[in-house]
Order: structure tokens, then C-alpha cells, then sequence
């Protein structure tokens, strides 16, 4: 089964810390860890853990952080399909702060920064070859070229992005949280089915996901577990949902897998002890 993801790349400082500080205060991390991260690296990085072959399309770079990317993806058995293999500028960096009691997140970002980057020569064939492609859209062109694929799309919907206008109605599957908000007044559910979405779920952190598949709709109870770091929790379930759709799961019984390995993530601290608690992990 070969899995393409495309879409963001950043590199990611995670720290632990007993509380967030306040304004022009300062406060001491417990723990702090680097690792490549963004929507469809983390997606792309669980697939690989679950046993499938993974190409990742996105945009690193020559620039010495980017090597941090390239290592990380790597070790972890992703192939890495750089669009802009000479861009000298860094890649994204995020700055994520989990609080240790809740195991909650806060996250700044300048993610792709509308950046639009070029198609790679090779893309058109990685494309070609996917039992399934997950797109996140932080790269519109590589987004849009995901889409005219042919190949089933799972789109990953984190926030709004203009492109999505194009990419909704040709996905298979859309995938997003509660706290996705697409233009106009309707509730997300409604507002993706109105916009040309045939099946997608929603995630709501602990409480059950709602999903949809042309007339049918329902919710899917999410086991609960005792979490101790929700960061990339969400990348976890897309990269698990595809991994699921590319073995021929029916929606519902590939959302439960999703779940399932979301649990997993969120009871493990920092953004890769986890895998070793996946299935053959």
C-alpha cells in the first residue's frame, strides 16, 4: 500500500512545561524535544509506523534546518519529495508548549506563510501511484495537482484555506475538528456537505465523531483514555485514517481505527515515543 501525503513540513521545538507563562514572563521547560512536524509530516510519519509505504510531498529546502526534516522523515521511513530541494530560505518552525497536567497544547506557527511552491518533476507519477493521497493544502499547487490526480483524496481540513473551495467537492473523504471553520454562518458539518463533501467525519477531541457518508450520518463513541500530551493527536488520526481507507475499510470501521490510534498517541508524551506502542511498534 503506498500512502502520499502532501503538504506542510516545519520543524517543530516541543516543550513541556507545569504552566503556561504570562505576558513578560518566563517559565523553565521539563522537556524539550526537535522533531519535523506539520499536518502532513506527522500524518505521513504515522503511516510509515503503521506499515505502509510513504512518500511525503512538501517544501524543505537547502538550508540547514531543513536537514533536520530530511533526518527525521527518514529515520522514520518516509520518502521525502521536495519541491524546492535549493530554497535557501528556512522552513516553517513552530513553537509548541504542552501544559503537563492536561496534556493540553498551544501552538505558534507561521506554517507555509502563503508560500506557493512549484510542482516537482516526479509528482505527477508519485501521484499516480497512491492507494490514497492526503492533502492538508498548505501548498495550494501541490494541493490542486492531489486533486486532478485521480486517485482517492483525504483531505485533511485543520483550518480554512482558500483552496479548499476547489479541493472539497473532488475529495473522498474530509476529515477536520470541531474547531474548523469554513466561510459563513452554518455549522461545520452542513457547511462541508453544502460545499460538495460526499463523506467526512469531525473530530472533537474526546467526545464522539460525527461523520457522514452521502445520506447516512452518525457518531462514533471515542474510547476514553487518560491523555498526557494531545499534540499531533489529529495528524495521528488522518495518517491512520488513510492507512485504513488504502486497505479498502469502509468509512465507519476506518474512522474506529483512527480513533484507535489516536488513543494511543495522546497517552504517550512528546511527538515520537508513541510509535513504539503502535501495533508491531
Amino acid at each position: 500500500m503506498h500512502i502520499v501525503c502532501v503538504g506542510l513540513a516545519t520543524v517543530d521545538l516541543v516543550q513541556r512545561v507545569e504552566r503556561l507563562p504570562g505576558v513578560d514572563e518566563k517559565a523553565e521547560a521539563l522537556t524539550a524535544e526537535v522533531a519535523a512536524g506539520g499536518p502532513a509530516t506527522n500524518a505521513a510519519i504515522t503511516a510509515a509506523a503503521l506499515g505502509a509505504t510513504v512518500t511525503l510531498v512538501t517544501a524543505v529546502g537547502a538550508h540547514p534546518l531543513g536537514g533536520l526534516i530530511r533526518a527525521d522523515t527518514e529515520a522514520y521511513g518516509v520518502t521525502l519529495l521536495d519541491a524546492t530541494p535549493l530554497a535557501r530560505t528556512p522552513p516553517p518552525v513552530s513553537a509548541v508548549t504542552v501544559l503537563d497536567a492536561t496534556g493540553g497544547r498551544t501552538i505558534v506557527s507561521r506554517n507555509a506563510g502563503g508560500t506557493e511552491v512549484p510542482a516537482p518533476p516526479d509528482l505527477a507519477a508519485t501521484l499516480a501511484s497512491a492507494d490514497v493521497i492526503l492533502a492538508d493544502g498548505h501548498h495550494p499547487q501541490l494541493a490542486r495537482a492531489a486533486a486532478r490526480s485521480g486517485r482517492p483524496l483525504l483531505l485533511d481540513a485543520g483550518s480554512w484555506r482558500p483552496v479548499f473551495a476547489e479541493l472539497v467537492p473532488v475529495a473522498d473523504v474530509v476529515a477536520c475538528s470541531a474547531a474548523f471553520r469554513p466561510p459563513g454562518t452554518a455549522p461545520v458539518a452542513d457547511a462541508l456537505r453544502a460545499a460538495g463533501a460526499r463523506r467526512g467525519a469531525i473530530t472533537r477531541g474526546p467526545q464522539p465523531v460525527s461523520w457522514w457518508n452521502g445520506e447516512e450520518s452518525g457518531e462514533l463513541v471515542v474510547p476514553a483514555v487518560a491523555a498526557a500530551d494531545t499534540a499531533g493527536a489529529g495528524d495521528a488520526f488522518h495518517g491512520a485514517l488513510a492507512v485504513a481507507l488504502g486497505r479498502g475499510e469502509d468509512l465507519v470501521p476506518a474512522l474506529r481505527y483512527a480513533v484507535g490510534i489516536a488513543g494511543i498517541r495522546v497517552r504517550h508524551t512528546g511527538p515520537r515515543s508513541w510509535l513504539r506502542a503502535l501495533p508491531g511498534g
